[in-house]
């Protein structure tokens, strides 16, 4: 087996090698992408395993070494670099850390997404994105009719939009509230497009609609649930979903001193923002989840009580997964078992 630490940069890679088999090692400089798809496709045939840190830019690589049957391991970038006390960073010193690591058998190696997974993520991180861009356009529409008296007014709304586009406007202020629409108007319009595709996958996919049966969770947030976490037998239990996700305190404790602060956000930031969108949708329906929001919004703050439910909701989405029953199901469960989980009106 041939063995490769890759320090990947966007126009090049340094790679480390060793050949296990004749003992016979190397290194080399890799321009991206014709010297690295001459050097993959000459090992070709061959067994190959292939470490790389976690970072952007790798699809194509991932297709190559698909393309030419080689393993492909990515590794936490920041169990890499702890992994090196020593203060000297350069890429041929990262791509040897890397191949020691890998021939110890210490490559700390991250659960990497199916092509499923993969073209989900792609459309909802796509949507996501319009759909901030949207937000960004109505804000300075906004701005632009405040600047002009309208006070309390959405600008996006039918008749908010009828009155911003009866102002009086200078030339060129006219001509940056008609941009401004036609942008809104055309990113919006492609939203929409991507909602209609993603309810469809969603219909499609298994899980998706097992999750869609919880309040507050729709085609979006079921398929960016189950396309983030994956395969749910990689975590033992709910708390490492929410760890996973970023939604649990940062901590810095020591002796009998603990100290907890705001969370920690080392997840998916998208499915943390879904997740929160949806929590907060899911308490006005379920009657426990709403007075635990209450009170934590009186005793703590209305953040901190979004962020708490959208960490219960992730946790009460991975046992739907779990256990494969849909919502109903789990609230007669807990109905049975003595705690009080029944949906508004339903009692």
């Amino acid at each position: 087996m041939k063995i490769i630490g890759c320090d990947f940069h966007p126009t090049f890679q340094h790679v480390c090698y060793v050949d296990t088999s004749t003992g016979e090692t190397g290194e080399q400089r890799l321009s991206h992408p014709d010297q690295a798809r001459q050097f993959y496709l000459g090992l070709r045939g061959q067994e190959v395993r292939v470490g790389v840190e976690s970072m952007g830019n790798l699809g194509w690589f991932q297709r190559l070494l698909r393309e030419t049957g080689h393993e492909l391991l990515i590794g936490d970038a920041a169990r890499i670099r702890a992994a090196c006390v020593r203060r000297q960073k350069t890429d041929r010193r990262d791509a040897a850390l890397i191949l020691r690591l890998m021939i110890e058998d210490r490559f700390p190696s991250i659960w990497q997404a199916g092509a499923t997974e993969a073209e989900l993520s792609q459309l909802l991180s796509h949507r996501c994105r319009l759909v901030r861009l949207a937000v960004r356009l109505g804000n300075q529409l906004d701005a632009l009719a405040k600047n002009e008296g309208l006070v309390n007014v959405s600008s996006t709304s039918i008749t908010g939009r009828k009155r911003v586009e009866d102002l009086p406007l200078s030339s060129w202020r006219a001509v940056q509230r008609n941009d401004l629409y036609a942008l809104y108007d055309t990113v919006h319009k492609r939203v929409l497009e991507l909602d209609r595709s993603a309810r469809e996958a969603a219909e499609d996919h298994q899980q998706a609609r097992l999750l869609m049966t919880h309040p507050g969770v729709g085609a979006i947030t079921s398929l960016a649930f189950v396309s983030v976490i994956g395969d749910w037998h990689r975590f033992p239990r709910g708390k490492q979903v929410a760890s996973y996700l970023g939604l649990i305190p940062t901590e810095s404790s020591s002796g009998l001193k603990r100290r907890l602060g705001s969370i920690s956000k080392q997840g998916n930031s998208m499915m943390r923002w879904l997740l929160v969108e949806a929590a907060t949708i899911a308490q006005r329906q379920d009657e426990s989840w709403h007075r635990q929001y209450l009170r934590l919004s009186v005793t703590k703050h209305h953040g901190v009580a979004k962020v708490a439910m959208a960490h219960k909701l992730a946790v009460r989405l991975y046992w739907m997964l779990r256990s494969g029953k849909p919502y109903e199901e789990i609230i007669e469960r807990n109905r049975h078992a003595g705690q009080s989980e029944c949906p508004r009106g339903q009692k």
